[in-house]
């Protein structure tokens, strides 16, 4: 069997449309020693192959980081398989708030020097020495205290559409610039209560740490993220303090938390907050746009990236050659984007 996938993505998203069968979505992380990531990262592509599993997963040293599809009939033999290993045993499972089944089409399963970029030197301070997890009715009733600092640990396009009542959300493209940004922050509030909150709690592991190393002394982080904060207060009847959406890194892009629509179309300014990517694949920035925008520009940003969407595909892989050359940015970058509505209105 191959480790990798060969097959073109529209051949393979079109597969994936066709499938009769549910699918569960899934995400779940350790920070544990593995002595051979790059042995087991082939291991768990077979396994994962052999029961028709997508998703995306980082392996290293440190750990595990995963985002998984999997067929909801082999939901049983997949959990055996992953929680038989003794580095991943009882291994917390946090299942989709909203899941259509399409979150990925394809496997991935990569090794890399952390599970997580936070361009931290781990050498430095006891990453074990993380905040306290707080559930989902607790971290409520902290939220209600008057003398708490909330502090949303996404990138800006992740709060951008959804986040906690009172939270603080940092302007980061990244988690590696945030972690500065948070501390900044703080300053002169080492003796407040710290709430920290991600989407599945894995940032908050290393956001808790580092935070206690620079003298903050009452640092507490949510138990699972907002994923599992979700399913809490479903199963427990408590109060949504959640306002919006939850971005998700899968083909989703979002998942409903609250009715609210915090956000806006990046392109005519209506309320909106479905994120997609330009339709262009050699641009492919991430953006809001409305189901009207997207009609009348073909789910592209600009309309010089629609001209070329709308291009034959021999004729955009051509352009795309011979850009190549040149620096691609990152998509989730905003400083990087330009005012769509401003250039929409030249």
């Amino acid at each position: 069997m191959e480790l990798y996938n060969k097959y073109d993505k529209r051949i393979l998203k079109e597969k994936l449309m066709q499938e009769s069968f549910k699918r569960i979505t899934v995400s779940f992380y350790r920070y544990v020693i593995l002595d051979n990531p790059h042995e087991l990262r082939d291991e768990l592509y077979l396994e994962w192959s052999g029961l028709n599993a997508f998703g995306r997963t980082y392996l290293a040293k440190e750990g595990i980081n995963a985002q998984m599809s999997v067929p909801e009939h082999n939901w049983e033999e997949f959990k055996h398989k992953v929680y038989a290993r003794k580095e991943f045993k009882n291994i917390p499972f946090k299942i989709a708030v909203e899941d259509d089944g399409k979150s990925f089409y394809k496997l991935k399963v990569k090794v890399r020097n952390k599970i997580v970029a936070d361009g931290l030197d781990d050498g430095t301070f006891d990453v074990t020495n993380v905040g306290k997890h707080l559930s989902a009715k607790e971290f409520n009733e902290a939220l209600d205290r008057d003398d708490v600092v909330v502090v949303d640990m996404r990138n800006h396009y992740e709060s951008e559409v959804g986040h906690f009542v009172k939270a603080i959300c940092p302007d980061a493209d990244t988690f590696r610039e945030e972690l500065p940004q948070v501390e900044k922050i703080l300053k002169g509030k080492e003796d407040k209560k710290v709430l920290l909150y991600c989407t599945g709690g894995i940032r908050c592991e290393k956001a808790s740490a580092y935070l206690k190393d620079k003298g903050f002394n009452d640092v507490n982080q949510l138990h699972g993220g907002i994923i599992d904060y979700v399913r809490q207060i479903k199963n427990e009847n408590l109060e949504n303090k959640f306002v919006g959406k939850n971005f998700v890194f899968d083909e989703r892009l979002g998942e409903r938390i609250s009715e609210e629509i915090i956000s806006e179309c990046h392109q005519c300014g209506k309320l909106c907050d479905n994120h997609t990517n330009c339709s262009n694949d050699d641009c492919h920035l991430l953006f809001i746009q409305c189901d009207e925008c997207k009609e009348k520009y073909d789910g592209a940003c600009t309309p010089d990236c629609q001209e070329i969407s709308n291009l034959p595909i021999e004729e955009q892989k051509k352009l795309r050659k011979e850009r190549e050359r040149g620096p691609k940015a990152s998509i989730f970058k905003s400083r990087l984007r330009p005012n769509l509505k401003e250039v929409l209105k030249k």
